[in-house]
């Protein structure tokens, strides 16, 4: 053998066991000298909370002040996985351990056995129990990232987030096509591989990524009065369905809410995408109502709305409230029939917004608040569930908190729900998310989308809007980008 090869083969084993020893003994485990029968506070709020079996690694701050700290996590009954032993208050959980965990935990409650050095006694607090569900979130969560406010509206963008670990990555950003707006990404099925999403702008238009192609189209036909917005997709691929607003901001010169959003005027259309076709009906078009946030049932021919007397000119932005209704759809045909209000929340002084189906169907999700539609603006908006199979609504108590709970989606499972909440401080939206059971229609404790450093919510500027689960990664977000130049195909109303 070469001398020098001979060498650096014992190089690297002294090296390896070098840093072995190092990572030993800087992670020592220490007994305790007291226990103490009170829980300790951590940051996030990973308390009693049901995790996916398949979420990244919930890492957290110890808040109670100490010289040292432990952390050890194992399943419940049981002698410690792994401890983790530093003088930063954060814990970092490894990655390989914490999947290590979770797979041989899945459907079992672990703890996270924290013991804080104090005045040279390490002091053991009670155990933080959590839950490990057997049932998999979806493995990517896409969101739009944008400022909060309406002032830096052209730095924006799609993302993907991998749920499994902490990896982020776009799938469009303005920065790409002048800094257009680009907004209400959409999939079918929570398939990555059938998706649309609008661009406003110069070069304005639908992308509509179908069948290994991106098309730009403008669905907006002629003769119609406003252009599409709120998209959902028929469960064939073959049809969206979309409100069409015309959306105006107003600004308060006084009070809490600097910004209010409202429609003007607002109906319901069906888009064949083959065909490049719209539909409507007087049913959802005109000027008597206005009718927003279609959500398609499983079924294909259930649509979820929210619909409110049309706006007149003067009329108080706070008198605007949303029922929620439902209508059917013939894609034979292609004929809405049998309109029917099934929830007239404005008869309680309240409006809803934003319903979303589960994927059995039985379930719509919805948000209510005190008026208007644009829900992100109203601290008093909180999660409702419609159980359609009973007719029963209640408000989602469970989940909701003090400020901005809205824009929920399901897992493509139902058994987990998303959103959109402003809970942390009341200026920037987060994913929040929670189980579900189905068999009951309860939902479990929400906690704060994990992030590699647990303080990464105190320091980070942009909001999540729009939260969507999809089963995989979506794969051709540069193909995306560049139908931003083509010319939109045009729309034909109805024959």
């Amino acid at each position: 053998m070469n001398p020098y090869t001979s060498i650096m083969k014992l190089y690297s084993l002294c090296l390896h066991l070098l840093l072995l020893t190092l990572l030993v003994g800087c992670n020592p485990y220490h007994p305790a000298d007291k226990v103490c029968d009170e829980q300790p506070c951590i940051y996030p709020n990973y308390v009693e909370v049901t995790f996916p079996c398949n979420i990244a690694a919930p890492n957290f701050r110890i808040c109670t002040v100490g010289e040292q700290y432990q952390a050890e996590l194992g399943i419940t009954g049981e002698a410690p996985a792994f401890h983790i032993t530093s003088s930063s208050p954060t814990v970092t959980i490894p990655l390989k351990q914490w999947r290590a965990l979770t797979e041989r935990g899945a459907g079992r409650s672990i703890y996270f056995r924290i013991s804080i050095r104090q005045s040279g006694q390490w002091v053991r607090y009670a155990d933080i129990t959590n839950h490990l569900s057997v049932h998999p979130i979806d493995p990517y969560l896409t969101y739009r990232l944008l400022y909060p406010g309406y002032e830096l509206w052209n730095e924006m963008g799609i993302y993907q987030r991998e749920l499994a670990s902490y990896s982020e990555k776009a799938i469009v950003e303005n920065r790409h096509f002048d800094h257009q707006c680009v907004n209400c990404h959409s999939y079918n099925q929570y398939r990555p591989d059938e998706m649309m999403l609008h661009i406003r702008g110069p070069q304005g238009g639908t992308l509509i990524s179908r069948g290994g192609k991106v098309e730009k189209v403008n669905p907006k036909a002629p003769g119609f009065r406003y252009g599409p917005t709120y998209p959902s997709w028929h469960p064939s691929g073959n049809y969206l369905f979309f409100a069409t607003n015309e959306i105006q901001q107003f600004f308060h010169s006084s009070g809490t809410k600097p910004i209010e959003v409202s429609d003007l005027g607002a109906d319901l259309m069906a888009y064949d995408v083959e065909h490049h076709v719209a539909y409507t009906d007087s049913l959802v078009y005109g000027d008597d109502y206005m009718e927003t946030f279609p959500a398609c049932a499983p079924n294909g021919t259930d649509i979820y709305f929210c619909r409110a007397k049309g706006y007149r000119k003067g009329m108080a932005l706070d008198s605007i409230r949303y029922d929620l209704c439902r209508i059917r759809f013939d894609i034979q045909s292609h004929r809405f029939y049998d309109l029917a209000c099934i929830y007239p929340a404005s008869e309680q002084g309240k409006s809803v917004s934003f319903p979303r189906v589960s994927p059995d169907g039985r379930y719509v999700l919805f948000v209510q608040s005190n008026y208007g539609n644009f829900s992100i603006w109203h601290p008093e908006s909180e999660l409702f569930l419609l159980d359609t199979s009973s007719g029963n609504i209640r408000c989602l108590t469970e989940v909701n908190s003090e400020d901005v709970d809205s824009y929920p989606t399901w897992s493509s499972s139902g058994r987990w729900m998303v959103w959109s909440s402003k809970r942390m401080d009341g200026l920037w939206a987060r994913p929040f998310i929670a189980s579900f059971d189905p068999a009951t229609g309860l939902a479990g404790k929400p906690f704060v989308l994990p992030q590699k450093d647990p303080d990464f919510y105190d320091h980070y500027t942009l909001t999540f809007n729009r939260p969507e689960l999809i089963t995989a990664p979506v794969p051709n977000g540069q193909a995306l980008e560049q139908a931003v130049a083509q010319t939109a195909i045009p729309c034909s109303p109805q024959p």
